[in-house]
């Protein structure tokens, strides 16, 4: 009777400990569905660019910079936490820069575009190099046979908190308080990020305070770099990682611009429309992350890809409402040219929604059991390398395309390209599960 209370008590830690880490998920995307997303991705195009095609442009400078940044300083910062064992003061630190920055986007006004791409990129380099930490402490929190599911969890909890995160804007939206949102994103952000901060624990270990931590970093680092050709498998993924997660940034920093130019969608609808996104996104990270246990991470990755092929090959040929597909629906249908237009994309939005978190998800699973466990920090320092700097080049190529031809239809294309990539890349990837099956 003691063993299995003392058994219930252990399975009861642990489940809080998963709990607690992915309310930080929770937290961190009310950052991301109102500033990267939509509503200052919006408020930059059409209130800062004062709606002209070149802010698309200025807004891909922006992400491009911070995830040159991040990506550059991402396995510098890995290693040291991984030496110090400092995964969670670096994660405070970067949450912090995060929160100050969003909150001081409200001052934010129409013209101050050099303004508002420094504050952005300052909140988005603390927003993302914030995560090279938080996903560190996924081999930590749970065993191997669990990281599909746990990673699931965690972003079907995010996307529970982008979904709550709209839920509490849409009045201040209603009533044209765009701004006060800002500073609202960043104390949702802090208040759920708190208590990662208060109760998970970091393993001890002994530091040598006389050796420069930034002199170690470098040291590690360049020890990595130089013995990649003994985790070849890894880097192959990596490469994939680079290429299909470029598709999927680009389509978060472009879907809320995109909607709102290119189909005109008001603020209202665009609430709609990231509604349905979040909802299947939810379910989407819980079902991906049973099948990446199930089934194995690397086809479930696979069958997410697919889908995101699917789904912008058909956001291509529903962009114009004069278009072939548009006019023979509306006709079956017998509705106007115009709803069938805006109804297509909402269709769009729960297709990509259902695989949005699902890649991430399976790619952060995938990437656990591919790193040695000892450098884990390191190691996530080049997944964030490599995801950061992947998405420097998507978002400048859709934003110099949409800028040349001065329409977003054919920018689109760009996003199939990065997703059929990294398909073939990832088809050679040596599966770590069925590596142990045969152990």
């Amino acid at each position: 009777m003691n063993i299995r209370s003392l058994k219930s008590q252990k399975s009861l830690n642990d489940k809080s400990r998963i709990f607690i880490w992915t309310l930080f998920d929770f937290a961190n995307t009310s950052y991301s569905i109102i500033v990267v997303t939509f509503i200052y991705a919006v408020y930059f195009k059409q209130i800062v660019a004062e709606g002209k095609p070149i802010g698309d442009f200025y807004w891909s400078i922006g992400t491009s910079i911070s995830m040159l940044i991040t990506a550059l300083i991402s396995p510098i910062l890995g290693a040291i936490a991984d030496y110090s064992a400092g995964k969670k003061r670096f994660l405070l630190f970067f949450t912090l820069i995060c929160v100050i920055c969003t909150s001081l986007l409200y001052f934010v006004s129409k013209g101050e575009i050099i303004l508002g791409i420094i504050l952005f990129v300052l909140s988005n380099v603390g927003f993302e190099a914030g995560l090279v930490f938080y996903d560190a402490f996924l081999p930590e929190i749970t065993k191997p046979k669990n990281y599909g599911r746990v990673s699931g969890y965690g972003f079907a909890m995010g996307y529970f908190g982008s979904l709550t995160t709209l839920l509490v804007v849409y009045p201040f939206i209603k009533s044209n308080m765009i701004k006060e949102t800002f500073p609202l994103s960043a104390f949702i952000f802090l208040l759920f990020a708190l208590p990662l901060f208060l109760f998970i624990k970091e393993s001890k270990k002994f530091v040598n305070n006389n050796i420069s931590f930034l002199k170690i970093g470098f040291q590690r680092v360049s020890f990595t770099i130089k013995n990649l050709k003994n985790h070849k498998n890894l880097v192959l993924f990596l490469l994939s990682f680079f290429l299909f997660i470029e598709g999927v940034n680009t389509v978060i920093y472009f879907s809320g611009n995109y909607a709102s130019t290119t189909l005109k969608f008001s603020f209202e609808e665009l609430i709609v429309f990231f509604i349905i996104v979040q909802t299947t996104a939810i379910l989407g990270s819980v079902l991906f992350g049973l099948l990446a246990d199930s089934y194995g991470s690397k086809k479930s990755l696979m069958i997410s890809l697919i889908v995101w092929i699917v789904t912008i090959l058909f956001a291509f040929v529903t962009s114009d409402k004069e278009s072939f597909f548009i006019k023979v629906s509306s006709k079956f249908f017998n509705i106007d040219l115009n709803s069938v237009h805006h109804y297509s994309f909402y269709l769009v939005g729960l297709f990509a929604g259902s695989v949005m978190g699902a890649t991430q998800s399976t790619s952060r699973s995938l990437m656990s059991k591919l790193i040695p466990l000892e450098r884990k920090t390191e190691f996530f320092g080049f997944y964030s390398f490599f995801g950061k700097s992947s998405a420097i080049i998507g978002p400048l190529v859709f934003g110099i395309i949409s800028y040349l031809t001065g329409t977003q239809k054919f920018a689109i294309l760009s996003v199939c390209f990065f997703f059929l990539s990294g398909i073939i890349l990832l088809s050679y990837v040596k599966d770590p599960d069925k590596i142990s099956q045969t152990k």
